[in-house]
């Protein structure tokens, strides 16, 4: 199994950033592409931005340009930046991965998601 540990969440004033971090952990043998969605109160979840393993990224169209995600591959963990943040921004942040694991010689690839982490932008 593979876990996913959030971590950066927080109460932030309009305008200000913030950087969420994401951990994979567990019987990893490949993490293929990793993302951040948000779910706001009474809103669908949505995707915010993704980075394959190779670092192509992809974005809500309405969040480019204020936000940026990366990631380490030996460190097994994905961030994302925030800046100029905005109250609509508020949500919990949910980390994804696409992770591979190895049963018996062949690897399965399967989704992942973390327990989320709550950012509050509020003046």
């Amino acid at each position: 199994q593979v876990q996913l540990v959030e971590s950066g969440g927080g109460l932030v004033q309009p305008g200000g950033s913030l950087r969420l971090s994401c951990v994979a952990s567990g019987s990893i043998f490949r993490i293929n592409a990793m993302g951040w969605y948000r779910q706001a109160p009474g809103k669908q979840r949505e995707l915010v931005a993704g980075i394959t393993s190779d670092g192509s990224t992809n974005y809500a169209v309405s969040l480019k340009g204020r936000f940026t995600i990366s990631r380490d591959n030996a460190k097994n963990t994905v961030y994302l930046q925030m800046n100029s943040l905005k109250p609509e921004d508020t949500a919990v942040y949910y980390c994804n991965a696409n992770a591979g694991i190895q049963r018996f010689g062949t690897v399965y690839d399967y989704n992942y998601w973390g327990q989320g982490t709550q950012v509050t932008v509020s003046s």
